[in-house]
């Protein structure tokens, strides 16, 4: 499995103190290792992150509704159990609580990045 363990504390932290660079960031890094831990060719993380700026932000509510599916889909196959966090994190980020919404989808990215026992 390719997917890194990282502190939410850390990720939501360094966000705010880069004026939001950081989360550009992020999102780049969690498209590639979510994407390469599923085999998804088809999705381009650089593209993403460009669309977002283009659309000044609404790409961005589509990309956490679907990485979330993803991780979900990602954590039956995997046999953990979690649930889908999509609707909630698309709802927090559309009120302005996207942050929020990093910080639950990195929490879901810590808790697959675990070894099973």
């Amino acid at each position: 499995m390719y997917i890194t363990n990282r502190s939410v504390a850390t990720t939501i932290i360094l966000s705010i103190v880069t004026c939001g660079i950081y989360y550009y960031v992020w999102m780049y890094q969690t498209s590639q290792e979510v994407n390469n831990t599923i085999g998804d060719t088809s999705e381009n993380a650089g593209l993403e992150i460009l669309f977002t700026i283009i659309t000044c932000g609404i790409y961005g509510y589509y990309w956490l509704w679907k990485y979330n599916k993803k991780l979900f889909d990602l954590s039956l196959k995997m046999g953990k159990n979690t649930s889908d966090n999509s609707v909630v994190c698309l709802v927090l980020a559309i009120f302005g609580f996207s942050i929020v919404s990093q910080g639950i989808m990195q929490s879901q990215i810590n808790f697959l990045a675990q070894p099973q026992a």
